[in-house]
């Protein structure tokens, strides 16, 4: 369990990404790759942790083209109660952390659950939100986008250990700007979250040409 309102350099976080077959794991889709980089609070690499998973199910043609993951490829990988153990002592004891934590939360907690009736205890943090507090200048939070305004390179992009690789460097640099507002307990953060983000000034472009 993480102490009441600990420094931000003294905690550990995980950064997690999935791929999976689809978008709810409420109606049957399951995880494909899964990765976990476990980070300290200086942003120094700890643990990770990363697999294929075979989810049981066919993987949709449209979801192989973007990740590149096939049903060949995760034929004869892991089923997730295979790895769940693993996956739990990366887990336990730190933040966790995802580019739009809500997807990755869901999908890896019912997992985690289903296989070992457990989920993480500790906060989850979610790195598009804190950028859309921090790094107000970048008009797009998708990754690809943030990853490109701070200079770091995605060798493998839409696959969990690269995704979670380039969202650790992320949440490193986003860190940086959080500490240059003061903030250095868990409850400043907190409070920076719940904050309004800054609102975007408006162009004198069209609707239509602001969405290009």
């Amino acid at each position: 369990m993480i102490p009441l309102d600990p420094p931000l350099r003294e905690l550990d976080y995980v950064v997690v990404d999935v791929e999976t077959t689809g978008g709810s794991w409420s109606r049957g889709h399951r995880i494909t790759e899964v990765a976990a980089v476990r980070l300290d609070g200086r942003g120094r690499f700890l643990a990770e942790y990363c697999t294929l998973v075979n989810p049981a199910r066919p993987i949709p043609h449209y979801v192989s083209a973007l990740t590149r993951i096939t049903d060949e490829m995760v034929r004869d990988a892991p089923r997730f109660h295979e790895v769940a153990v693993e996956l739990r002592r990366v887990l336990c004891g730190a933040v966790f952390v995802a580019h739009n934590a809500g997807f990755d939360w869901r999908f890896l907690g019912a997992e985690l659950d289903r296989a070992l009736s457990w989920q993480p205890a500790e906060p989850v943090l979610c790195t598009v939100r804190l950028a859309r507090r921090v790094v107000p200048e970048v008009r797009s939070r998708a990754l690809g986008a943030l990853t490109d305004y701070f200079g770091i390179v995605n060798e493998a992009r839409h696959r969990a250990y690269g995704d979670a690789r380039a969202t650790g460097a992320l949440f490193r640099r986003l860190l940086e700007r959080v500490e240059e507002r003061e903030i250095r307990c868990w409850s400043g953060l907190e409070d920076l979250l719940r904050r309004r983000p800054p609102r975007r000034k408006r162009t004198a472009l069209p609707t239509w040409m602001e969405a290009v």
